[in-house]
């Protein structure tokens, strides 16, 4: 349903991406783990070619682009296959909410005021904010404008949403509601990539897990295998890390 092969990005002399290849589903969850800075979310920008790799190829559904010839159309293409769902929440400040779920359906989709409304009502009463559709970001929770993100993307009807380290920009208490709503969109069969540092939500949400270090795949394979059975010791070094830091923050908040 969605492959990639060969994807190789740099920024200057720094090979970002060395040539990933990867296989996806249709209705798949894949999370990708791994350490900060190590090329997660720079493919998931390849993919929805917000960042423009200098070689590789990549197809979702019947679309099919080599990077290194890629044409306006092309990208217009692959972007009515895909949407993005980003760490920050990019909503028009001046826009209500109904109107920001809106905006790239008319945009990018061409549809008619009147079609795209009531498709943004339909998402909104999704994610649990239809009775927010009139208010502007600024009177919304970083959840809650998270949400409306999600509801904007859903409402493109893509193939495939990149969520971007969804949870990252919120306070703790807020990253529960943006998490029930991504697996409820899971849920629907959508197809999903998502990166994340909720080890875990990416351990019950995903149907494969990917752990990437220093701009390679270094182990790929259902959660039990990665978090459980892993075959590579980078990996589970990184879990160890993890699992640490977690107990040592879970210790100061008891103590405190």
């Amino acid at each position: 349903m969605l492959t990639v092969h060969n994807l190789k990005l740099s920024f200057g002399n720094h090979a970002v991406l060395k040539g990933i290849d990867l296989d996806v589903n249709k209705g798949d969850v894949v999370t990708f783990i791994g350490p900060s800075g190590t090329g997660k979310t720079s493919l998931l920008r390849c993919i929805n070619y917000l960042e423009k790799p200098e070689d590789g190829e990549i197809s979702i559904g019947d679309i099919k682009l080599d990077y290194k010839s890629v044409h306006k159309k092309d990208i217009l293409q692959l972007r009515r296959k895909s949407a993005m769902v980003f760490q920050q929440f990019h909503l028009f400040k001046h826009k209500t909410v109904v109107e920001n779920v809106m905006d790239a359906q008319i945009a990018v989709q061409k549809k008619k005021k009147k079609e795209a409304y009531d498709k943004s009502i339909e998402e909104l009463e999704k994610v649990g904010l239809l009775d927010k559709k009139d208010v502007y970001p600024s009177q919304l929770s970083g959840g809650q404008q998270q949400r409306v993100s999600i509801a904007r993307a859903l409402a493109l009807e893509p193939e495939v949403i990149l969520f971007d380290e969804p949870t990252s920009a919120l306070d703790p208490e807020l990253v529960g509601e943006v998490l029930k709503v991504i697996e409820t969109v899971a849920k629907t069969g959508v197809t999903i990539l998502l990166v994340t540092h909720e080890m875990s939500f990416a351990q019950k949400i995903s149907t494969k897990v990917v752990f990437m270090d220093k701009g390679n795949i270094v182990e790929e394979g259902p959660p039990s295998q990665i978090f459980e059975h892993s075959e590579h010791q980078r990996t589970r070094e990184f879990l160890r890390s993890i699992y640490r830091d977690e107990e040592q923050t879970t210790e100061t908040e008891s103590g405190q």
